[in-house]
């Protein structure tokens, strides 16, 4: 079952509560183990500024307190869902870009992964991790940043619109139930996706999931992730609170995306996918009530 993944300065209670690609305020806020030891990344690389367009090995582990010391956390859950292993979401500050990967971890507990940043500016990192026992089922770590070299100007979000256009592909929300959206308060969102030539897509499983769907809330970086699965599949579940929602897709071309945003406020919503042997990723403007 997926939990919301919310992480907010200084409110470590809210991480109990979350689930896969989901959380990320501008705090470290970590599951407090024992007073003075926490959860949390060590050894990130790069450590250093790196230039756009150039590939970058980002590496890290996750210590864990163990008999009052940190210890290379080793052991993940795996499976075929999403809620797997640990998540990497890179996002710019202004939210004008999204890298989502799942880096796969070496013997010695590091995981490595390559990536291109294709713009300027300054990138948050969350680590949404998913350990194989222990008392919560997944939490995040958000201490690290990437400066990318170069004259960054930040871009302002576009004001909330129903479709988009992403290589050809076009998104358009039909409908949410209920509407407005407004803070936990679970709501489904009706998505179509067609193609170039205007068919309905058949949806590729990536990263276990036929879609991802990622939020942050703007100025904050409050972070939220739920998939869309197929009708049955287990880990698709998002809660807070005492709320829930399930996305999930049963027929090409359509989806219902689960909405279950813990703030008011101005979200991006990157809904990812693959399809055509392609990975699109399609962002909203979203407005959530109070």
């Amino acid at each position: 079952m997926k939990r919301l993944s919310l992480v907010l300065p200084f409110l470590v209670a809210a991480v109990a509560l979350a689930g896969c690609g989901s959380s990320g305020s501008g705090a470290n806020v970590e599951p407090t183990i024992q007073k003075a030891l926490v959860t949390q990344t060590a050894g990130f690389q790069p450590s250093a500024p790196v230039r756009p367009g150039k590939p970058v090995t980002v590496s890290f582990k996750v210590l864990q307190p163990e008999n009052g010391k940190l210890v290379t956390m080793t052991k993940f859950k795996t499976g075929s869902g999403p809620h797997t292993g640990v998540h990497m979401i890179i996002v710019r500050d202004d939210l004008g870009v999204i890298i989502h990967r799942h880096p796969p971890m070496g013997p010695d507990g590091v995981f490595k992964q390559q990536v291109t940043f294709p713009a300027p500016g300054p990138y948050r990192v969350i680590f949404d991790v998913y350990p194989a026992s222990g008392p919560l089922p997944n939490f995040q770590l958000t201490k690290n940043h990437i400066t990318v070299t170069g004259a960054y100007r930040p871009q302002a979000l576009p004001p909330p619109s129903t479709s988009t256009t992403v290589d050809g592909y076009h998104f358009e929300i039909k409908k949410v139930t209920p509407s407005p959206l407004k803070a936990v308060q679970p709501s489904l969102m009706t998505v179509t996706v067609t193609d170039p030539k205007g068919k309905p897509v058949t949806f590729t499983p990536w990263y276990g999931a036929l879609a991802h769907a990622i939020f942050f809330q703007k100025g904050t970086l409050n972070y939220f992730h739920t998939h869309v699965c197929s009708p049955g599949a287990g880990g698709c579940t998002s809660i807070f609170a005492n709320s829930k929602v399930t996305g999930t897709s049963a027929t090409p071309g359509r989806m219902t995306v689960g909405v279950l945003l813990p703030l008011p406020g101005t979200w991006r919503l990157f809904l990812q996918l693959q399809a055509g042997g392609k990975i699109l990723t399609a962002p909203f403007t979203l407005r959530v009530g109070p």
